[in-house]
């Protein structure tokens, strides 16, 4: 069986950048899926697709950075 045939191009990138996201930010899980609920990280990843797969990691972090804190400073 192609599994790649199989999985959803989005979905492999949000799974991708919300890892990274995590990593870059020190957040278990539970506390990514707290800011998600507040922020809609995923769905931001979901309606960015088009420029995100097209571009490098450390530039849709920087992305979704100015998304998430836009309004913290």
């Amino acid at each position: 069986m192609n599994y790649k045939k199989i999985v959803n191009p989005i979905l492999f990138l949000q799974a991708h950048f919300s890892r990274l996201f995590m990593e870059r930010h020190s957040l278990t899980p539970d506390e990514f899926l707290a800011l998600d609920k507040d922020k809609d990280i995923i769905g931001f990843i979901r309606l960015s697709y088009e420029p995100f797969h097209l571009t490098g990691d450390e530039w849709v972090l920087e992305e979704i950075d100015r998304y998430v804190f836009r309004n913290n400073k």
